[in-house]
Parts: C-alpha cells; sequence; structure tokens
C-alpha cells in the first residue's frame, strides 16, 4: 500500500493539503463508480465478506476488507456495499455507494482537521473549499443519467425515448466541472429529445437545469415543482402517478 492508502504515513498538516487529500480521493472514487464502474461492480461480489470502497490521495480506488485494527488509522467507509449488489437495480446501488463515500471524504478531512488542531476559521475555510466541488452523488447520479440515455437512444425513436418509470429518467443537472467529449454529445442528443416537451401542469417548455418526472400512467412530463416530487423523493418512488391519475384512479367505483 502506498502512503496514501489505509494506515500509510501519508499525514496532511494544512488546510490545503487536507483538501488536496480530499480532492485525491474524491477523484479515484468517482472513478470507480463511473470510468471503472464495470470492474468495479465485479469486485463487489455478494458471496465475499464485508468489502469497502476506498478512496486514496493518489486518485486511485480500492475495494478491500475493512481495517483489522482498531480503532483504524482512519474513519472505514461504509461496510458491506457488495451485499446489496445484486438486491437492487445498478443505477440505485451505485448512487447508494456514492452517498455513503461523500460522507466518508467528509469524515477524513475532519478527522484531519481534529487531529491537527484546526480552529473554527480553519474548518469554515476547509468545508467552503469541499463545498464548491459536486459530490460524489451529484456526479454518479448525472453519469447513471447519461448512460441511460445513451441505452435507449441507440435502440428506440424519439416517441419512445420518453420512456416509462420515474427513476431511468431522473434529471440530475448538476455536473463535474470538465466533461468529454462523448459525455458533450449526450447531454446534447438529451436536451434535443425532449426540447419541445411540455409541462402537464403548467404546460412550460423542458429546461435542461430543471427536475422532470414521466407519469408511468398517462407518460405525461411534469416539473418536479409543479407536482411538489423533488430528485431524492423520486428515487424511492417505484410507479410515479401524476395528481391526475391518481384522482381518476381513486374516483372510481
Amino acid at each position: 500500500m502506498d502512503g496514501g492508502g489505509r494506515g500509510g504515513v501519508y499525514n496532511p498538516r494544512t488546510v490545503e493539503e487536507v483538501y488536496r487529500d480530499f480532492e485525491g480521493r474524491r477523484n479515484g472514487l468517482i472513478k470507480a463508480l463511473t470510468t471503472d464502474v464495470e470492474r468495479f461492480y465485479r469486485q463487489c461480489d455478494p458471496e465475499k465478506e464485508n468489502l469497502c470502497l476506498y478512496g486514496f490521495p493518489s486518485e486511485q480506488w480500492e475495494v478491500n476488507l475493512p481495517a483489522e485494527e482498531v480503532p483504524p488509522e482512519l474513519p472505514e467507509p461504509a461496510l458491506g456495499i457488495n451485499f446489496a449488489r445484486d438486491g437492487m437495480p445498478e443505477n440505485d446501488w451505485l448512487s447508494l455507494v456514492a452517498v455513503h463515500s461523500d460522507a466518508w471524504l467528509l469524515s477524513v478531512a475532519y478527522y484531519f482537521g481534529a487531529r491537527f488542531g484546526f480552529d473554527k476559521s480553519d474548518r469554515k475555510r476547509l468545508f467552503n473549499m469541499i463545498n464548491d466541488l459536486p459530490t460524489i452523488f451529484e456526479v454518479v447520479a448525472g453519469y447513471c443519467k447519461k448512460q441511460t440515455i445513451s441505452n435507449h437512444s441507440s435502440t428506440k425513436s424519439k416517441s419512445n425515448t420518453k420512456g416509462r418509470g420515474s427513476e431511468s429518467q431522473m434529471k440530475y443537472t448538476k455536473m463535474q466541472g470538465k466533461e468529454d467529449e462523448e459525455d458533450d454529445e449526450l447531454e446534447y442528443e438529451d436536451e434535443d429529445e425532449h426540447g419541445d416537451t411540455l409541462c402537464g401542469a403548467c404546460g412550460e417548455n423542458y429546461a435542461s437545469d430543471e427536475f422532470w418526472i414521466c407519469c408511468d400512467i398517462c407518460e405525461r412530463w411534469f416539473h418536479g415543482k409543479c407536482v411538489k416530487i423533488t430528485p431524492a423523493r423520486a428515487e424511492h418512488i417505484k410507479q410515479y402517478k401524476c395528481p391526475s391519475c391518481s384522482s381518476n384512479k381513486r374516483a372510481r367505483p
């Protein structure tokens, strides 16, 4: 294990060093959950023991068993991420791992802050630097959305790409700073497909910076704000029914 690994000798001591440590670990975790996702998925075998996803300052990642020492040198990531791999949709599982990875990154950064006596102003400065970056969850959710769009566009016509089910169609638009050319093409394709879509509630056009959700019954699209559905709430909805379809069902004898 290199100096940036578990129990290594790498110990950042200033706000800037802790931030660079955070950024390196974050980049490694993002690689695992996006560009290296197939390799990451294979390593998370549910038949194995409790596994953790580690990110290192060198921008590398590793799936491994937790540290044996108690307490460990650094806070440990979420334990047993492999057990849920086959029990839920892949994108939902990746998003869940991303949320826990965000929490782990913060715990490591603030562990260093406490260990090296950061005062209130240093902690605030560190948090502000960290908070300027998109969370891992935001990056991964956007990646999953684009992968879904790519799969649909290769097999279905424009009229069918609106699809069924809100989970695969949720629109997360806050992305990591610099996109490669393939991502740019997919984002343009998404906007072209939905540019003429109107909200079933207010009648306004689709906008790429807004969250939309599709009704599984009537297949109309709605602004999340118009039907009071947030991205976080939509994640837990297996079948979304718009207010009109819900009221029609209740009205039947």
